[in-house]
């Protein structure tokens, strides 16, 4: 090793040796600003979409469905551009730089959806948002695990997405206030002001209007992150993250805690590609992870997708009322908010894999239990259960897919995955809201179980072990 590579293999080994989240929590705090954000606009379209089609598209409820698929697809073609196009810039000019833009593009989506005339600008509007989602959420799951403590990345990985359990909560409920009828609990939510004033046909509006300004709020707070010390390496910049370096590791001791001892040194590439790309296609290691990373999450996000922005319509479809519908997912978020106390507490004891596993059984469980009665108490159980079964595998596979790729490429890396793993969501969408109105309910959920269950083997079979071990061994 040269001394320029020696004296990076130093810094990154004493950060892979810091036992404990070593930055200020507030940063964990402002990082999940923007993931909640991101998830409250993803949810909220799950309830929202029937005002917005019957007040803006002028169709029944029952017709909403259709008219979902395309604008999922468009939002989501969006995140492909955006994480396959901007994702790769974080590993050119900055991990932070690119936290800041991507929320930027974000918040003007949103507020392009507040103000949407026709069923053309609302589709633009989610396109443009989805632009700037699938670039962020590439680049903060990457920032997380490369400052994250080496035993505990799906913790920290799964800490952030708390937040985007609590901007899904709000999505589906706020939306439950703003844009349904009142009805008798567990019917619908008595206190809803959809049918009343302004909210009866600009429910939906307000409810965009509020995810703008969620996602400005966030712009503001993440100028005040500190750059990825692993990046600053990857660029040469050894001064900067020794500087950063040296202020987590005196977190540390003024906690009382005491340093382990030092690793070995790894080596350390200090000069980056131009294309972080061609880091992952010419290489066969990361050739061979991608072969199986991403059709694995093409098939996932067609399960994830469905449910999460179009159970309320599927279910519509499937003859439940509007406000009916609305509760029963928006009572099945209480299980996506169980994902993040329990993946962050148990997502590094098991390998990454294994939790794909867990996930689709229990989502087969929650749709069965749906489908096998229309009570609406046990169809809420269904739900919770469905929504913590879909969810609980994705912190852990965002910090797998991170760590499956050198710092030099890592958020190019993840993007090649989880973006163009998103087209299976939009085209997954698009054909089971279409198939919803021609299946039974059972027929309708075990169709959409089936891409996760799939998923799932692929990983379990051909999967590569990350759990414990250091960024620079995994994916030198």
């Amino acid at each position: 090793m040269t001394e320029s590579e020696l004296k990076a293999g130093e810094i990154i080994a004493r950060l892979d040796r810091i036992p404990t989240w070593a930055l200020n929590y507030i940063f964990l705090g402002i990082i999940g600003t923007g993931e909640l954000f991101t998830f409250f606009d993803i949810f909220n379209i799950n309830v929202s979409f029937i005002q917005t089609a019957v007040t803006l598209f002028h169709v029944s409820p029952s017709q909403a469905a259709p008219l979902l698929g395309p604008v999922v697809l468009g939002n989501l073609i969006g995140y492909v551009i955006g994480s396959l196009a901007l994702s790769p810039l974080s590993d050119r000019i900055g991990r932070r730089d690119m936290l800041i833009i991507t929320m930027l593009i974000t918040a003007i989506g949103s507020a392009f959806n507040a103000a949407a005339f026709n069923y053309l600008s609302f589709f633009a509007a989610r396109t443009i948002t989805g632009l700037g989602i699938g670039a962020d959420l590439a680049i903060v799951n990457t920032y997380i695990g490369e400052v994250a403590p080496t035993k505990y990345r799906a913790r920290y990985v799964s800490l952030v997405f708390i937040f985007s359990t609590i901007g899904a909560f709000l999505g589906i409920w706020v939306g439950l206030l703003l844009t349904t009828p009142p009805a008798p609990f567990p019917n619908g939510l008595p206190i809803a002001l959809g049918s009343s004033g302004i909210f009866a046909t600009a429910g939906w509006r307000i409810m965009y209007a509020i995810g703008a300004l969620l996602a400005f709020i966030s712009i503001i707070l993440r100028f005040n992150l500190p750059e990825s010390p692993r990046w600053l390496i990857s660029k040469g910049r050894l001064a900067d993250a020794d500087e950063i370096v040296k202020k987590m590791e005196e977190k540390v001791t003024s906690k009382g805690m005491e340093l382990p001892p030092l690793p070995s040194v790894l080596p350390a590439i200090t000069k980056s590609p131009s294309v972080p790309y061609s880091e992952i296609l010419t290489n066969k290691l990361y050739l061979k992870r991608l072969a199986v990373l991403l059709p694995m999450w093409f098939l996932a996000y067609t399960t994830v997708y469905s449910i999460a922005s179009g159970l309320t319509s599927l279910l519509t479809a499937q003859g439940y009322g509007v406000s009916e519908a609305g509760i029963i997912s928006a009572m099945g978020v209480i299980g996506f908010i169980l994902v993040g106390p329990v993946a962050s507490a148990y997502g590094d004891r098991f390998s990454r894999q294994t939790w794909l596993g867990i996930g689709s059984l229990l989502t087969i469980l929650g749709g069965f239990i749906i489908a096998s009665t229309p009570n609406i108490v046990i169809d809420i159980i269904g739900a919770i259960v469905l929504f913590f079964g879909f969810n609980v595998w994705v912190p852990i596979a965002y910090t797998w897919t991170m760590e499956s790729f050198p710092t030099r490429a890592r958020t190019s890396g993840f993007a090649l995955n989880d973006g163009i793993g998103h087209l299976g969501g939009g085209l997954g969408v698009v054909g089971v809201t279409a198939l919803a109105t021609s299946l039974s309910a059972l027929e309708l959920f075990g169709v959409i179980a089936s891409f996760l269950v799939i998923a799932a083997i692929i990983a379990l079979a051909l999967g590569h072990k990350t759990t414990g071990k250091r960024l620079d061994e995994i994916s030198p």
